[in-house]
């Protein structure tokens, strides 16, 4: 409750209250200032606002979670060889993940492989993906002029067709007697088909280039086209040329879009199995989410593959958190 006080009257040393009433907060019975009605309504209105994405997030994030970790802390049923969640925390077992890791640096350990197989096939496909991404976002952002809208809705098109198909296309493409052998042997680069679907880690690694790169597409459009270039004209002034401007003016801006997008791509691809199923599914080619798959489908071992994939979020969210501190403490500077 507020109250207005007239002042036209009064302290003629009030700088700037003399002309206008000046708003006072009624206290309350306790001795504590009332607050407004206005910002209840506010509070209402961001709670009514949040309420549905609260909602998503505990159904389809917290429930899961919680039910991952009451399998990985549970138990066996030794005759039916399948999980017994354990839902009461101070009854959780760690001997899923005692087991894990075991398998992981133990004397027979069998999961060293894909795991390395993993960060190296990531690696690689990031890599690839970033020298593709970053010149298609550049030339669309610089170069494209009245027909960006196009370039962007092209580029926008794969999401229009599901992953699945998408990699179905390309066992097409890659069969033995597929377009791409065709086309090799046309061009006498090869001497005979090659079994491109047989075990291939180029096939892996492109085969997640070309699932993942359309979101590192985006990611940088959307931060190059941010850049003013009132920038790159100003460098252009100094003497600066073409290159060395870009050099010096547009790769430093977009340092922390290239850092988002990576995240983007490179989190994804560190969990993927789906792609490597299709375009190999051979042993010598496994990555780190065909173990969880396959530890997920095998009796009695729903609990480790559970704690395989709770190591693997832990082993994820450290660079996740470290940007988003990093991110919000460069906010904190800028302003």
């Amino acid at each position: 409750m507020t109250t207005a006080v007239d002042n036209r009257s009064g302290d003629p040393g009030a700088h700037g209250r003399g002309r206008w009433p000046v708003l006072r907060r009624s206290a309350g019975r306790d001795g504590r200032s009332a607050a407004p009605p206005e910002r209840w309504g506010l509070r209402a209105l961001w709670v009514t606002l949040a309420a549905p994405g609260a909602v998503w997030l505990i159904i389809l994030f917290v429930v899961p979670f919680y039910v991952m970790l009451a399998v990985a802390a549970g138990s066996v049923n030794l005759l039916l060889q399948s999980p017994v969640p354990v839902w009461n925390p101070l009854h959780w077992s760690g001997s899923s993940f005692a087991a894990v890791w075991h398998d992981i640096v133990g004397p027979q350990a069998f999961l060293g492989p894909p795991i390395v197989r993993t960060f190296v096939y990531t690696a690689i496909a990031a890599v690839l993906s970033l020298a593709i991404a970053y010149p298609v976002a550049y030339f669309v952002t610089r170069y494209a002029g009245r027909r960006k809208t196009l370039f962007l809705v092209l580029l926008i098109a794969p999401f229009w067709v599901s992953y699945m198909m998408r990699m179905l296309a390309w066992i097409d493409l890659l069969q033995q007697n597929g377009y791409v052998n065709r086309v090799l042997s046309l061009l006498h680069l090869v001497g005979h088909q090659v079994n491109w679907l047989g075990g291939e880690a180029p096939t892996v690694v492109l085969g997640l280039v070309y699932g993942y790169i359309p979101y590192l597409i985006i990611v940088l459009f959307a931060g190059l086209d941010r850049i003013d270039p009132s920038l790159l004209e100003a460098a252009r002034d100094l003497g600066l040329g073409r290159w060395r401007a870009f050099w010096r003016v547009t790769l430093p801006l977009s340092k922390s879009t290239i850092v988002a997008g990576m995240f983007i791509t490179v989190l994804p691809m560190l969990g993927d199995y789906f792609t490597n199923q299709l375009l190999s599914g051979t042993p010598g080619t496994t990555m780190i989410g065909n173990t969880i798959e396959g530890l997920l489908q095998s009796p009695g071992q729903q609990g480790q593959g559970a704690a395989l994939a709770l190591l693997l979020l832990v082993v994820l969210l450290v660079p996740m958190v470290y940007y988003a501190s990093a991110t919000a403490r460069a906010s904190r500077e800028n302003i």
